[in-house]
């Protein structure tokens, strides 16, 4: 795992791309990022792996916020921008945020090498919660790959904003 210090080296020589990067957000093994305005939050109460379900849009707002409810789950993503050509990214959620109940993945918190774009979070609360855009809601580390590197180049590269699922490709043509 990389030190505070390496992400910082890193980044300067371009092997890991963290846009916007504030050194301040630098921790001893990882780097805080921050919650972006837009959320979705899937339209139907039951969903369906092979169909592309729709999602309705929101805002969080930075001085207002926006209240998540229990037993519903939103798709967040961060500020930041990132781009990790030669490192495993791991993202987790800060412990501040998931002492209020907040979780900020459900099952993805692992990067690809080669993995370009902004991090989708699977946010969840136990109970109501008022959220902030900009708050500093997860961290990211990073880990040397052993072995030969494979870039990932999956459907979920480049993205940009929260999105949803696209497991029902993996159906198409079945």
């Amino acid at each position: 795992m990389l030190t505070g210090d390496e992400i910082i080296q890193q980044v300067a020589m371009g092997h890991i791309v963290i846009d916007p990067f504030d050194e301040k957000r630098v921790n001893p093994n990882s780097y805080n990022m921050r919650l972006s305005e837009d959320l979705l939050t899937y339209a139907e109460d039951e969903l369906d792996m092979k169909e592309d379900n729709q999602c309705e849009q929101l805002k969080i707002s930075a001085t207002r916020g926006l209240v998540l409810q229990p037993n519903r789950l939103y798709l967040g993503c961060t500020m930041e921008y990132t781009e990790t050509p030669h490192h495993i990214p791991l993202i987790e959620g800060r412990s501040s945020v998931a002492r209020l109940g907040l979780s900020i993945h459900v099952t993805a918190g692992f990067g690809d090498c080669g993995f370009r774009g902004q991090w989708v979070l699977e946010i969840t609360t136990v109970h109501p919660l008022r959220i902030y855009s900009g708050v500093e809601i997860c961290q990211i580390a990073y880990f040397e790959p052993n072995g030969a590197l494979r870039s990932y180049a999956g459907k979920y590269q480049g993205q940009r904003g929260p999105q949803p699922s696209r497991l029902w490709k993996d159906f198409i043509g079945r």
